[in-house]
């Protein structure tokens, strides 16, 4: 038992197994999605937090060591974005025929996320930087922890957030969206851009390529009006 503590003691040290074990976790998770019959309950990005913080908690890791070698796959979110640009281009000319409503969903979608997220935070007793940490939970990781740095939030806090309003979208948004009766892509895909950012455009990718491409531009125009309507928000209610 000794020697293989002290393997593990080894080997966790270098950025390389982490990367390893964070691409198989998430290959279980996807794994568990496809067994499931491609149910949203079972979304593989949220198996795969849970199967790595639990991994972390039982080895006594740190988030540092670890992100040594998640860093890799961190970075690969770059590529990841601009390559949104493929289905975009694709649907382009039904984008443009698209844009005055989806200018208004996105004022609606995104003047809603921020007003709600305020007043939860408030019945539930929040205060001060709590309350403001919560108004970018919306925009994509980057763009809001950069949001809830100029507003007095908790960067970190908001991340956290960040993650947990991705996750729950990916997994209310098309059962919600087939209650409704909505059945355009366009729609659909915009909607869960808008409210799930990355881990929510991931999941509507899944559902239809066009819903991808909408919920693609659903994520960078959210970030953008988020960045340039939270500080006047904060500002006029604050």
């Amino acid at each position: 038992m000794t020697e293989i503590l002290d393997i593990w003691s080894y080997l966790s040290e270098g950025p390389l197994l982490w990367l390893t074990v964070t691409i198989f976790a998430y290959l279980i998770g996807l794994g568990c999605f496809n067994l499931s019959g491609n149910r949203p309950v079972v979304n593989p990005v949220l198996i795969s937090m849970v199967l790595l913080s639990a991994l972390l908690e039982l080895t006594d890791t740190s988030y540092a060591t670890y992100f040594e070698g998640a860093q890799f796959v961190h970075f690969m979110l770059g590529p990841a974005t601009v390559a949104l640009a493929v289905p975009l281009w694709q649907n382009w000319q039904r984008i443009k025929e698209s844009a005055i409503p989806m200018l208004a969903a996105l004022f609606v979608g995104g003047t809603v996320s921020m007003i709600s997220a305020v007043t939860i935070g408030y019945a539930c007793g929040l205060r001060g930087e709590l309350v403001l940490s919560l108004i970018p939970k919306a925009a994509t990781s980057p763009v809001a922890i950069g949001v809830s740095e100029a507003i007095g939030g908790l960067p970190t806090l908001t991340v956290a957030l960040v993650l947990i309003t991705g996750v729950v979208g990916a997994i209310v948004t098309t059962p919600l969206l087939n209650a409704l009766g909505i059945r355009d892509y366009r729609g659909r895909g915009l909607a869960t851009g808008i409210a799930a950012h990355g881990i929510g455009t991931a999941r509507a990718f899944q559902v239809h390529g066009t819903a991808g491409a909408f919920a693609g531009i659903g994520m960078v125009l959210n970030a953008i009006f988020t960045a340039l309507i939270a500080p006047v928000f904060v500002h006029l209610f604050f």
